[in-house]
């Protein structure tokens, strides 16, 4: 009778601790297909993760929003779109928006999702009420994700909004006016007036609008004393 491997002697803590350590999706899926210890093994590994990046890897949302669902420690959610095209959809977040993770995320990532619309933000927000980094630049979102934001996520320290030219100084003003941690903002590419940059340091003005090029033109005598 041939003995046990010694591989298979590992429980399934430890094996557990070790797929966490592999961050190739293709390793963990081929892992998962090995026998019924392994695939309960890359299960419990997903759920340890804090940080979660898909970058670079080409997504759908049955993939996405199953991977989302296993990690349930979840603190850092990356979905942008990577150099083989992102088929994240609205669809797909909310799907993501229904794991148990996401009222525990501190940071997200949306970059460069082109397929996704105000419905699909909003869902996904809605649930996201720890939230303090969001990136959702180059995108086409329009100031309906940014009032979704404004209502759900009170502790938001930094957003990017890079490109996103269909955000208006309305939107804007009702962000920086209810998110009262907002630190920095990066509104590069955006078609925002001056006189929008001004009314949100009026209302905060240690706030930080990135790219610091933006203000050049402002006359320093208009801008609020911090």
């Amino acid at each position: 009778m041939v003995g046990e491997a010694e591989i298979d002697r590992l429980p399934i803590d430890l094996l557990a601790h070790i797929f966490v350590l592999i961050t190739s999706f293709t390793d963990l899926a081929q892992a998962s297909s090995v026998c019924r210890k392994w695939k309960q093994g890359v299960k419990q590994s997903m759920g340890r993760r804090e940080s979660l990046s898909f970058a670079g890897w080409k997504m759908d949302d049955d993939s996405t929003a199953r991977l989302v669902r296993y990690a349930y420690c979840l603190k850092e959610l990356d979905i942008s779109r990577s150099r083989w095209g992102c088929q994240i959809s609205d669809s797909g977040l909310y799907r993501i928006s229904l794991a148990k993770c996401i009222s525990n995320l501190t940071s997200i990532s949306l970059w460069g999702i082109t397929g996704i619309t105000d419905k699909g933000v909003g869902q996904l927000i809605s649930r996201a009420n720890c939230l303090q980094h969001l990136n959702i630049g180059g995108t086409f979102i329009t100031d309906e994700s940014l009032y979704a934001i404004a209502d759900s996520c009170p502790h938001l320290k930094t957003i990017v909004l890079w490109s996103c030219r269909h955000v208006t100084e309305n939107g804007l003003l009702v962000l920086v006016n209810r998110c009262r941690k907002l630190e920095s903002i990066n509104l590069w590419g955006t078609r925002v007036a001056v006189d929008c940059f001004i009314a949100l340091l009026t209302i905060s003005p240690a706030l930080k609008i990135k790219p610091i090029g933006l203000l050049l033109n402002v006359d320093a005598s208009m801008l609020p004393v911090v």
